[in-house]
């Protein structure tokens, strides 16, 4: 018999989540049976779509065949997103918990990412990379680019979005990658050199608490390959604290 374990993962334990907001699961198991669960997790939803006495309405059960396989189905009218040995989204949210409770004032940092979510969900249309649009995780690294930066005056959400919007939309997203360590020129790259921020010498994170968690948190890429290559330039360019080959802003698309 094969051990599997389930967690969530993302918004929903992180409680940064939106009203229609999905919820996001993670089956952990061998690799060697990985596809074999996948199979026996769509079985299992699709029996519950047809059966008129489940406990729970399920309906319109889909498997994305992704670098990440993803069977994805709607409970109750709540979407849930069931990946496989999603580890990197655990760590994730370890990490950001690990940021919260460094910032601290009544957890300022979720509070903070649920407002600006808000904000870029609902008034300006631009967080969803299912839909080219930016992720959840790009979107709550830049709040955290923000706090690392400015900290010392932020005293509340409304703060942390000001501050949000004003900086970033005097960035210049078509010469640099945004960091934590500072704005990183694209001409620079494959070589990640980051240029010192004007108010410099006063951030949150200080170098041995990233390199902690960088320690702590990383989470090889799936395929020996992903872990070698440069920093894949795309339409928007953030880098992930937790692993500098992988950029955020990939899922955004141009035209959107």
């Amino acid at each position: 018999m094969q051990l599997i374990a389930v967690f969530p993962y993302g918004s929903v334990p992180l409680k940064t989540y939106l009203p229609d907001g999905d919820i996001d699961l993670t089956a952990l198991s061998c690799q060697n049976i990985e596809d074999g669960l996948v199979s026996d997790v769509r079985a299992v939803l699709h029996g519950e779509e047809i059966n008129e006495a489940a406990e729970y309405e399920v309906k319109d059960v889909r498997f994305i065949d992704a670098e990440v396989k993803l069977v994805k189905c709607i409970v109750q009218d709540i979407v849930v997103d069931i990946s496989f040995n999603q580890l990197g989204g655990l760590s994730t949210l370890c990490f950001l918990e690990k940021v919260d409770r460094l910032v601290a004032k009544d957890h300022l940092f979720k509070r903070s990412i649920i407002l600006i979510k808000a904000w870029c969900y609902y008034e300006s249309r631009v967080l969803g990379a299912h839909h080219g649009l930016i992720s959840t995780y790009a979107l709550e690294t830049l709040v955290l680019y923000i706090f690392h930066q400015f900290h010392v005056s932020l005293d509340g959400p409304l703060a942390v979005l000001y501050r949000f919007l004003d900086y970033f939309s005097k960035f210049d997203w078509d010469n640099y990658c945004v960091s934590l360590k500072g704005p990183v020129s694209k001409s620079s790259l494959p070589n990640i050199v980051a240029e010192v921020p004007e108010k410099g010498g006063n951030t949150l994170l200080t170098e041995e608490f990233i390199r902690g968690c960088v320690e702590s948190f990383s989470v090889p890429s799936r395929g020996p390959d992903l872990n070698l290559r440069a920093f894949p330039q795309k339409h928007l360019n953030i880098i992930d604290p937790l692993k500098e080959n992988n950029n955020l802003g990939r899922s955004v698309n141009k035209g959107m």
